[in-house]
């Protein structure tokens, strides 16, 4: 097992540790480290069980702040995915409801029934008023296409 030297509180001290650890056990050892050290430069000198005490309570308390500010953020990201995933419904609904709107506006319209009688109008006003009609009808068939 490897055998790391560091300094917490300008005290030295040899750990071990699994092979393959050394950088983490390092990096643990500097956050204590801080921690005494401004446990001294604020106390001054204390033994040094009550220094690795206070130091290791003084990061325990900041692990606890950091696990609920991360439970705080888990929370607002499931409440953002929710949010999503109903944004993502209604888009879909309005998509399907826009498909259909779109599919009924081109879909060919019904035949506007000519009375028989108009068919075969010999007086030229009536045939007249029968292309009118129909123009009219053709009009608002189209205006019914754009909307």
């Amino acid at each position: 097992m490897p055998e790391i030297k560091v300094q917490i509180g300008g005290r030295p001290f040899a750990l071990v540790c699994d092979p393959g650890e050394e950088a983490s056990l390092k990096l643990a050892a500097e956050m204590l480290d801080t921690e005494a050290r401004t446990l001294q430069d604020a106390i001054g000198r204390v033994p040094e069980s009550r220094m690795l005490l206070m130091a290791g309570l003084m990061l325990a308390d900041r692990t606890k702040q950091v696990e609920l500010e991360s439970r705080t953020v888990a929370e607002q990201v499931k409440n953002l995915q929710d949010r999503l995933r109903l944004a993502e419904e209604n888009a879909a609904s309005l998509q399907a409801k826009l498909t259909t709107a779109l599919d009924k506006a081109n879909a060919p319209a019904a035949p506007v029934p000519v009375p028989e009688s108009d068919l075969f109008a010999t007086d030229d006003s009536a045939a007249m008023d029968l292309l009118a009609k129909t123009a009219q009808r053709l009009e608002t068939l189209a205006q019914n296409l754009k909307e």
